[in-house]
């Protein structure tokens, strides 16, 4: 019985700190992304392109523009970086990439941090190795070279997987990235309804829609497409509609402060796809404006919805840790138009003090309601504030 008794003592711990390991794992994952999270990511404008010289560049510019100082902290490769597996399965970057830890390192020593991309399938959408039966290595290779986040892209895994199978494989790669230990933000691109099942896999973020592209009528369509999705995002787990096209050239600069007025007011990632070392300082201003940033990055974190709609007008509003909300006035008409908020269709009773974000200045108080003339193919962010 002796032998036994040891070997019960003994399975009894193994389960006990497993546990606890397990436990301590997604007491982790719960703290990261608390507020939706701020970077860069390659895609949208270097595609497969991207290389180590070219991250390294992004990582300075993200400091020398002010990026970082307005809070951007990601700097993330997207596809394109994946070279061959070894004989023991393990993934190496490709030549473009040729020391992954090292350029960790530099992203680490300029306070910021680096992500990576991967698909659950044999191939990623640039066709290049996935992570299909190789989680766990894959997960363990990213916590040894440093990475702080993964895209993880279904793409070509609906070759490998069923529909039925959706959440089980994100799970999957969640629980390996839990199993390393490492803090790593998790992002994932599904399909299907995602925002129903995502925070349920484990994922801090997860893509809404296909993919943006740099121009007006797709980014409308994605942006004012979002209603009603509010209630599945909260600290820890967001809506993800895509990455930021400010700065790639195929939008006015007012079009381009739509798109960032209405992603902070849906409470979305802010990871620009613009090339940092090469920015008009209309396009710095438009990103690291601190007090647009604000709204989005605010700790209540609730995401905004709209609460008026009239043809080609909308009124969005995002409500605030200190009791005030964010409010967005969208006119998608080819004609400036005069849009007018009541102050009860926000929840504020009375007088309110208001305050235009982008220009940062404070437009007095109003009782009741408050105007504005919105521009063609543009809109106005406002901060209103009840007012004793």
């Amino acid at each position: 019985m002796k032998p036994f008794r040891i070997n019960s003592i003994t399975v009894v711990i193994t389960t006990l700190m497993a546990l606890g390991l397990a436990h301590a794992g997604f007491a982790q994952q719960s703290q990261l992304a608390l507020t939706p999270p701020m970077g860069w990511n390659s895609w949208n404008h270097f595609g497969c392109k991207v290389s180590d010289s070219i991250i390294r560049a992004e990582a300075d510019a993200m400091v020398s523009s002010g990026m970082k100082a307005a809070g951007y902290e990601y700097v993330n490769i997207d596809d394109c970086w994946e070279g061959k597996r070894d004989s023991k399965g393990i993934i190496h970057p490709n030549a473009k990439f040729p020391d992954m830890k090292a350029l960790a390192d530099y992203v680490h020593a300029k306070g910021l941090k680096l992500g990576i991309y991967s698909s659950p399938g044999f191939r990623t959408c640039g066709h290049n190795e996935g992570s299909y039966k190789h989680e766990r290595q894959d997960a363990e290779t990213y916590a040894r070279w440093g990475i702080d986040y993964l895209k993880y892209d279904w793409c070509s895994a609906g070759y490998d997987y069923n529909p039925s199978q959706y959440e089980a494989v994100f799970r999957k790669m969640h629980e390996a990235l839990l199993s390393t230990g490492r803090p790593i933000v998790y992002s994932i691109h599904g399909r299907g309804k995602v925002w129903t099942w995502g925070q349920s896999v484990g994922a801090n973020l997860w893509r809404t829609t296909a993919d943006i592209q740099d121009n007006y009528n797709r980014m409308i369509a994605i942006g004012f497409g979002q209603n009603g999705l509010a209630k599945f995002a909260g600290p820890g787990h967001w809506n993800d509609p895509d990455m930021l096209e400010i700065g790639n050239g195929g939008m006015t600069a007012g079009q381009y402060r739509m798109h960032m007025s209405l992603w902070c007011l849906l409470a979305a990632p802010l990871i620009a796809g613009n090339d940092l070392t090469h920015m008009t300082p209309e396009t710095t201003a438009i990103l690291t404006n601190p007090e647009v940033i604000a709204v989005d990055q605010d700790p209540l974190g609730v995401e905004g919805h709209r609460v008026w709609e009239q043809g080609p007008l909308e009124i969005w509003m995002k409500p605030l840790a200190d009791g005030s909300k964010a409010v967005g006035l969208f006119n998608r008409e080819q004609s400036t138009i005069k849009i007018t908020v009541k102050f009860s269709q926000i929840g504020i009773g009375g007088r309110a003090a208001v305050r235009d974000l982008w220009a940062r200045k404070d437009l007095g108080v109003f009782d009741g309601s408050f105007s504005a003339d919105v521009h063609q193919l543009g809109g106005v962010l406002i901060r209103i504030k009840p007012v004793d």
